[in-house]
């Protein structure tokens, strides 16, 4: 059987050197394959539907019974930017996920910046009323901030000195170690009503546009820092799973779908390697089984 080819951006490398390389910053084209890769792993990894999702990925849902059956659908996926209403004005959000008769539950605003890092601390205004308003209106809604630097380095290349992410001594620069101590203030916001202000989840990242294009740098932030790309996905899940199915449990359509592990979009990403591997994060596959069998044991 010939391999299914596997949807662009699957893995959150190859969507980053789509931002690391593309200098139209005017149309967004740097950024919206963050928007792609964002909505396809909150179906793989997240277990949402993808119909609930803005943009709609190349993903589509078969329901046989109790088995959730995914596959990969080109003709499925749509661009485009999820209109919510906040509090004081509209704000057209990057990745929303709507549920039927609930209405929006998770959104992620992605921005990117290329160089003027000394203006950094100016965006916090912007990203503090962006949660402030959304969760006026929605309070219990899960709101994430990902927020994605170019790493500009100054031994790899001829920059203006606002541009310099990295000095001459292979320091990140004051200014963005000010903003991530800035940024530290805002994530975590765990309850609904804790400070509106503040967003469930933020990430930060610095991208290589140089050798190993699209490559996280490992050492800013910190692996311990809660910025850390690595729990961004993590944060927004636990926190969504705290605030709507675990205060709902009898409302399945909050649930998280797990996927049947012969789902043909499972089948054809084990046909290219291991998951892992490939995407860098587990699908979200076995874990209804295991959740069954545990409550047997329990009674």
């Amino acid at each position: 059987m010939p391999k299914v080819k596997l949807p662009s951006f699957l893995n959150l490398k190859a969507a980053l050197k789509e931002f690391a390389t593309i200098t139209n910053t005017q149309s967004q084209e740097h950024i919206k394959p963050i928007h792609r890769h964002l909505a396809m792993r909150l179906v793989l990894e997240g277990g949402f539907n993808p119909d609930e999702i803005m943009p709609h990925p190349p993903l589509a849902v078969e329901r046989a019974g109790k088995r959730n059956i995914l596959h990969f659908d080109p003709k499925c996926e749509a661009g485009g930017e999820q209109t919510v209403l906040g509090g004081l004005k509209s704000k057209a959000v990057d990745v929303v996920v709507t549920k039927p008769g609930v209405g929006p539950v998770m959104a992620i605003s992605v921005k990117g910046t290329i160089g003027a890092f000394r203006n950094l601390t100016n965006r916090m205004e912007e990203a503090i009323g962006d949660s402030a308003n959304i969760h006026i209106m929605y309070p219990g809604l899960v709101y994430g901030f990902l927020h994605l630097l170019n790493g500009n380095d100054a031994r790899k290349a001829m920059l203006k000195p606002n541009d310099i992410a990295i000095n001459h001594k292979g320091a990140v620069v004051p200014s963005i170690l000010r903003y991530h101590d800035v940024l530290l203030g805002l994530t975590g916001r765990r309850f609904v009503r804790n400070d509106v202000s503040r967003y469930e989840a933020v990430g930060l990242g610095l991208v290589n546009p140089h050798d190993e294009v699209g490559a996280l740098n490992e050492s800013f932030p910190v692996n311990d820092s809660p910025l850390h790309i690595s729990r961004f996905i993590a944060g927004v899940l636990a926190t969504y799973d705290l605030r709507f199915p675990y205060v709902a449990s009898t409302v399945t359509i909050l649930k998280r779908y797990v996927w049947e592990t012969d789902s043909p979009a499972l089948v054809a990403l084990r046909s290219h390697g291991a998951c892992q591997r490939l995407l860098g994060y587990e699908p979200r596959e076995g874990v209804a089984e295991a959740e069954d069998k545990d409550a047997e044991d329990s009674e």
